[in-house]
């Protein structure tokens, strides 16, 4: 078991036998941009930030600071870990009430046992600067009733065109952390959506957050500490605030191809059962956010195929990254990111991109999976088409063995089976 007792204040002196000592107060086990690079902006908020919210922030840098320091392949059965993380909140009362209810996000989520010990704490120094500069700065304040999460890759940037092409004024939130392929897309899709809307630059949020030294590279965490900081944002609106998460459907719902590692989805970062909890969550913390995700029925072809502005959207894929490891081609001495091609996001991607009769200029360093690790990796899609096919016509089980779903069952149904043959048609041409 992993202990670590976690302090955002300076003066705080609690301790416990054989835990390490994470500090975000001084940021050297972890940085993170959302204080330090982005007061201004942060000043520009029309409110104060909840308290449920901090605390939800600082929990989420908790989690994926633990998620990215404590290896899978050191545990016994090579995946699972058990955390004990000893955490400062402001609103204690109500994080013992939901302590169950986090636990069993987080475990469903990361695939990992977590427990929590709560503690009162006080306001940090970054949070009672950014609270005095949100009093005092009153000019050029945002409101938004919409945020959304931007993420670089083609399924966030067709929702964020969606939503302009709509006359909508969103926040949009990016986060990034290592190297620099998820940071250089997300400034280009920002800097395209600007100039084609003519949308407010102050109205993109971009942030950093990442562990020195990290040692796994699963981060099955990620998306709970990514929608944190834009529930942050967003509970400063003082209004009911949608919070719009895209993603298509097929990865939405993490249903692997095989039961080998390599022919699987990666994460749970959007399944309906993850995001069902985290709203509950905010429910109960009275966090009035709401997360919808409107392609959830959609696959990532028909996220293409049924953009608001198809012309713009089409012009602009190869300016996205998909790829689940956009920097591994530094080790080939690469200048720039890129798409590897053959990782399942890229293969999604491309199947999509054909499926929507669309010229793929997007450059993948292994196109036609020629590679030792292409031909593993296509290998194993191709198992994967094959077991889907020869499964029982019905493949709700296949559907709801991947997590719990209460309703609209048919639904995500149809998008894995309109999914599976979308990846299998372009297969079938490798």
């Amino acid at each position: 078991m992993r202990k670590t007792v976690v302090k955002i204040n300076m003066d705080d002196t609690f301790n416990v036998d054989g835990a390490e000592i994470l500090r975000l107060d001084c940021k050297t086990q972890m940085s993170y941009t959302f204080w330090t690079n982005n007061l201004r902006h942060l000043y520009r908020m029309p409110h104060q930030f909840q308290n449920e919210a901090l605390d939800m922030f600082f929990i989420s840098l908790a989690v994926y600071y633990c998620d990215l320091k404590e290896s899978r392949s050191d545990q016994p059965d090579n995946w699972t870990r058990v955390f004990s993380i000893f955490m400062p909140v402001l609103e204690y009362d109500k994080w013992l009430n939901l302590k169950r209810l986090l636990e069993n996000a987080l475990r469903f989520l990361t695939g990992d046992v977590w427990k929590f010990s709560f503690r009162k704490r006080k306001y940090s120094d970054y949070e009672l600067k950014a609270k005095a500069g949100i009093e005092k700065y009153k000019k050029n304040k945002i409101q938004a009733t919409t945020f959304c999460m931007l993420s670089g890759g083609l399924d966030s940037f067709i929702g964020a065109s969606d939503l302009l092409s709509d006359g909508e004024k969103p926040i949009f939130v990016g986060n990034y952390n290592g190297g620099k392929g998820v940071s250089v897309y997300q400034r280009k899709v920002i800097n395209l959506l600007k100039e084609r809307y003519n949308h407010d630059g102050g109205y993109f949020y971009q942030f950093y957050a990442a562990p020195h030294d990290s040692c796994e590279n699963s981060t099955r965490s990620r998306s709970f500490m990514f929608f944190s900081h834009a529930i942050l944002l967003a509970s400063a609106m003082q209004n009911n605030v949608k919070l719009i998460v895209p993603e298509n459907g097929v990865i939405s719902l993490n249903i692997p191809l095989t039961t080998h590692r390599v022919g699987s989805l990666s994460t749970r970062t959007t399944h309906p059962y993850w995001m069902n909890m985290l709203q509950s969550m905010l429910n109960e913390l009275g966090i009035n956010v709401t997360i919808y995700n409107p392609y959830q029925f959609f696959t990532k072809g028909e996220m293409i195929l049924n953009s608001k502005d198809k012309d713009f959207v089409a012009a602009n894929i190869s300016q996205t990254m998909s790829c689940s490891h956009p920097d591994l081609g530094r080790y080939k001495k690469e200048t720039s990111p890129s798409h590897c091609g053959i990782c399942l996001p890229c293969t999604i991607r491309r199947a999509a991109i054909m499926r929507a009769g669309i010229e793929d200029k997007s450059i993948y360093r292994d196109e036609h999976y020629m590679t030792p690790e292409g031909k593993r990796y296509l290998t194993s899609y191709r198992y994967g088409i094959y077991l889907y096919r020869n499964r029982p016509a019905d493949h709700t089980f296949t559907v709801m063995n991947s997590g719990v779903l209460y309703d609209h069952i048919d639904d995500y149904v149809g998008v894995y089976e309109r999914g599976m043959e979308e990846l299998a048609s372009f297969l079938d041409t490798i």
